[in-house]
């Protein structure tokens, strides 16, 4: 494994930077602290910083100075790293834990946005690329909040157009410093619905006078199942799942309205049309057999996360001349999560990539020897040693993407 010398020779002040942002964790569209901080870096660093993309996004501009061909169209190359917390408790002891009750870094973020402002600093000092770079740093990937989506929104491509974006997550589980990747979909969309089954109110013991929503929505649960069993091909991937039943207060009173959510995901558009389509029919036809009345509120959280096969190809392949073939694995499964960078997709072709944090339990933890601590636990902490490894792989990627010509 080849790291870059000084952003190895600096790993212990990154790290104090990165636990300072652990230390200091802030929620979706919330992170003032954490955007001044990273813009600040960003200006010390010598780039152009731009504030206030999608509320309290930063993105920094670096210009190469490297020689362009005569007559070829200026090459513009993004990178993205995300900067929320989570709204969860920590239950870690050292020293960086959360100062914040209920707030936690519980997913990485504080080490991609490190990762990123290492790269960013070492870019800034060796500037021999044809190109420009944009180092986006977004706030409100978490909890659908689609802080990528709000980016977009507020002209991000416009501002600062990019040939092709890519976006990088630490991965528990997998061997420290191994990346991962999967050419097309590779993440599932994430959704959520919200059915309501109105009825006629009445005493439990006159079932006859009511029209149950209960029993309506008992009954509406199990062919909702069969829209994946015995309506979706089998072939296609995806999952239903009911999560809530809210229904009555009373014991002897049968109420006039039931309320049903959950969540869908799935890895294609179509299937999520498709069964969007079903669950309409299901949620507005089913009660009108017992004489009642139903609606569907279906959320589109986050699309499914699709990488594009030659920019997926071309990360690998800084990967595996960078840390050996032996660290890359071409073909990793699809993950059932979702993730907004899949906006970013939509419009710009490039890769999200993993980065593995490890395979055993982490530093300080008290689960010390029960295996890998996973992301949203309240005794995850990045891996400070993935820091050169990630920043030296932006690095790489850079300098390969504008070698590309």
């Amino acid at each position: 494994m080849t790291l870059i010398a000084d952003i190895e020779a600096e790993q212990a002040a990154f790290t104090a930077l990165r636990r300072d942002i652990h230390a200091h964790p802030e929620l979706a569209f919330e992170e003032h602290r954490t955007s001044e901080l990273v813009a600040a870096q960003l200006e010390q660093y010598g780039l152009e910083v731009h504030r206030g993309l999608g509320r309290t996004g930063v993105v920094g501009v670096l210009r190469g100075t490297g020689q362009r061909i005569e007559g070829a169209a200026e090459r513009r190359l993004g990178l993205r790293a995300d900067m929320d917390a989570l709204p969860m408790p920590e239950h870690n002891r050292f020293a960086h834990a959360s100062k914040h009750p209920g707030r936690m870094h519980g997913c990485g973020h504080d080490g991609h946005t490190t990762m990123l402002l290492a790269a960013a600093k070492h870019l800034s000092r060796h500037r021999d690329f044809a190109g420009t770079v944009h180092f986006v740093f977004q706030p409100a990937e978490e909890g659908g909040n689609a802080g990528a989506k709000a980016m977009i929104d507020d002209g991000l491509f416009e501002r600062f157009p990019c040939d092709e974006i890519y976006g990088m997550h630490n991965m528990p589980g997998f061997a420290a410093g191994h990346f991962a990747f999967r050419k097309g979909p590779a993440m599932a969309s994430s959704n959520r619905f919200d059915i309501t089954v109105r009825g006629t109110g009445g005493h439990a013991a006159q079932p006859h006078k009511a029209v149950d929503t209960i029993v309506i929505a008992a009954e509406m649960v199990g062919v909702l199942q069969t829209l994946i069993s015995r309506h979706k091909n089998p072939i296609d991937i995806a999952v239903l799942s009911i999560t809530q039943i809210h229904a009555g207060d009373a014991y002897n009173v049968l109420p006039g309205e039931a309320v049903i959510r959950g969540t869908v995901r799935t890895f294609s558009t179509q299937v999520l049309d498709d069964i969007e389509d079903q669950m309409r029919r299901v949620a507005e036809t089913l009660p009108q057999v017992h004489g009642g009345s139903g609606e569907l509120h279906f959320h589109r959280a986050y699309p499914p996360l699709v990488n594009w096969p030659e920019p997926t190809e071309f990360a690998m392949q800084v990967a595996r001349e960078a840390f050996g073939a032996g660290r890359v694995t071409a073909d990793t499964p699809q993950h059932g999560g979702a993730e907004d960078f899949s906006f970013y997709l939509e419009r710009v072709p490039g890769c999200y990539l993993f980065l593995g944090n490890g395979e055993g339990a982490h530093r300080e933890s008290p689960y010390e020897g029960m295996g890998p601590c996973e992301l949203h636990n309240p005794n995850y902490d990045f891996n400070d040693a993935l820091l050169p490894i990630g920043a030296s792989y932006w690095v790489k990627l850079v300098q390969a993407f504008f070698k590309r010509g």
